[in-house]
């Protein structure tokens, strides 16, 4: 199954993404890992305010089959969450790059995703081309 890998994001071999638009990281999970988890039942985030630490976890996300750890692919502090997922998580599946984000942190040093991959990396080790 292809599935959809934005340009514009970066990525990290845990399978998050950012969106990074001027201080600003928008931070989600990636349609392959909605995918691999299956159906998802909960979601546990951030509150506003919050420190995150590049590379730290800042949260899970649980499916019927497994619970995986949020990795934050950037330092920074929360300035938004995504409430209306931790209601209803399964809505991750419907939209990952779109409405189904996570989190918007203000990122302390935009040079935290210089190591990121790129959507093309990201696409060939998840798909192992």
């Amino acid at each position: 199954m292809a599935f959809d890998y934005p340009d514009d994001l970066k990525y990290l071999d845990s399978h998050e993404y950012a969106r990074l638009e001027g201080e600003i990281a928008t931070i989600g999970i990636t349609a392959f890992a909605v995918d691999q988890l299956g159906d998802i039942v909960f979601l546990e985030l951030p509150e506003v305010g919050d420190a995150l630490a590049k590379g730290e976890k800042f949260g899970t996300v649980e499916s019927v089959k497994a619970v995986e750890d949020l990795n934050s692919p950037v330092t920074g502090t929360v300035v938004e969450v995504n409430s209306p997922l931790i209601d209803a998580p399964e809505q991750l599946a419907d939209d990952p790059y779109g409405e189904a984000w996570l989190l918007k942190v203000r990122v302390n040093d935009a040079g935290d995703l210089d190591d990121a991959l790129t959507a093309d990396e990201y696409r060939g080790q998840v798909e192992g081309e």
